[in-house]
């Protein structure tokens, strides 16, 4: 059918004086209708018909999928990290100090020539707060880099030190040091406790000391446990200075040193009211009646005293000690010239009294007597003084107890 004769075109004429929108949508409908019949030109329908879209691959990653072979690009994948970077390069040193909070000080010194931020994490003082290295014999150099990473509790008794090079230490950090029955130069000692300002526990039973020492001691004020038990080498007049400046001991143990009379009263005379345990025992011809009166005077809050092996002291000391009223523990032991009878009545003259040493002037035979005469005080039931000791000496060596330092225990400890 030729196109003139199409419906659509005959009524061209009317249509153009419609609006151009009546116009456009007539033409649509027209068109349409024509498109229907079926001797539609073939190119007329391509013009009018959408364009074809290719189909897309759905299976996406999968093109040899049902026989279909199609030669595809793949995006590139990000590198993935492997584990070891997770686990330790990318760990923050919060986690990793964490980590070696864990580790005894034998693997923490391993892991610490693993790499240079691990040597620097390693010695960090949080993990160094407290060490024991009582079973290093040797410790010229481990000694320096103890001191060095601010460690607060020190314990290595019974050690040896040769050599000691403290050069660039610093002011300390060391609040708690038990350096008892070591050997240990005087000149090395001289250097660590020079460099200490912050001690609190104490002990340097059995050391060859100097004035230069008990001179470094007196710039510790916060002193509240000192054990000088067999010390020798200082001046009564240092020994002063160091009692005055010291004002805040409570337990003080400074038994068997190589003590005069002038070194008794220097003790006598310038302690601090505050202390309340006391071990002055070991001065035989230097410890009298009136040294025990300004004891007395001076220290009213003492609970425990222990003043045996001084023969000096007589039963006319008696009724002077019952001035403490608050004593509890009393050391009379070897002080021979107080007899059988004045012991008895010390139940009454002393109330609070709860343990009694008598060891040498009571025999086996009258003990239970004198159990009976005194029957809420316990006798002779402590052979040695735990005053200001670190350890007392009545636990038994190698147990659990016995690596703890004033009752608490090192974290870091040195395993043969």
């Amino acid at each position: 059918m030729p196109l003139q004769d199409l419906p659509c075109l005959s009524l061209q004429g009317s249509m153009s004086s419609q609006p151009k929108n009546i116009n456009k949508r007539k033409s649509r409908d027209c068109l349409s209708g024509g498109l229907d019949t079926e001797c539609t030109p073939t190119e007329l329908i391509q013009q009018c018909s959408p364009r074809h879209k290719h189909q897309r691959l759905i299976n996406k990653g999968k093109e040899n999928h049902n026989c279909h072979f199609v030669l595809a690009r793949r995006s590139r994948r990000k590198k993935e990290s492997t584990s070891a970077d997770l686990s330790w390069d990318h760990l923050p040193d919060e986690l990793l100090l964490r980590i070696f909070f864990y580790f005894p000080l034998q693997d923490l010194l391993r892991v610490a020539t693993v790499c240079k931020r691990w040597y620097r994490l390693v010695f960090d003082e949080s993990l160094w707060h407290s060490v024991d290295l009582s079973g290093l014999t040797r410790m010229g150099v481990a000694l320096p880099q103890v001191l060095k990473t601010g460690v607060r509790m020190l314990r290595c008794p019974r050690s040896f030190v040769e050599e000691l090079h403290c050069t660039g230490l610093g002011t300390l950090q060391v609040v708690q040091m038990d350096l008892s029955s070591s050997i240990i130069p005087t000149s090395a000692l001289e250097s660590i406790i020079s460099h200490c300002g912050l001690l609190e526990h104490l002990s340097l039973e059995g050391l060859q000391l100097s004035d230069t020492i008990i001179n470094s001691l007196a710039e510790n004020s916060n002193l509240v446990q000192l054990n000088l038990s067999g010390c020798s080498g200082f001046s009564a007049r240092a020994l002063a200075v160091m009692l005055k400046s010291c004002s805040s001991i409570e337990q003080l143990n400074i038994s068997w040193c190589e003590f005069n009379n002038d070194h008794v009263k220097s003790v006598v005379n310038n302690l601090s009211s505050s202390v309340t345990h006391l071990n002055l025992s070991g001065y035989r011809e230097s410890l009298m009646l009136d040294d025990v009166k300004v004891l007395v005077a001076r220290c009213p809050h003492i609970q425990t005293l222990d003043i045996s092996d001084s023969t000096l002291v007589m039963a006319d000391s008696l009724p002077v000690l019952a001035q403490l009223k608050s004593l509890q523990h009393l050391s009379l032991s070897r002080c021979y010239h107080i007899h059988l009878a004045a012991l008895s009545d010390l139940s009454k003259t002393i109330p609070t009294l709860c343990l009694l040493d008598a060891f040498g002037l009571v025999h086996d035979n009258h003990l239970n007597s004198l159990k009976k005469e005194m029957p809420h005080v316990c006798i002779n039931s402590r052979p040695f003084s735990s005053v200001a000791r670190p350890t007392p000496t009545s636990r038994l060596v190698g147990s659990m107890s016995d690596h703890t330092m004033w009752s608490r225990k090192c974290r870091l400890r040195f395993k043969l």
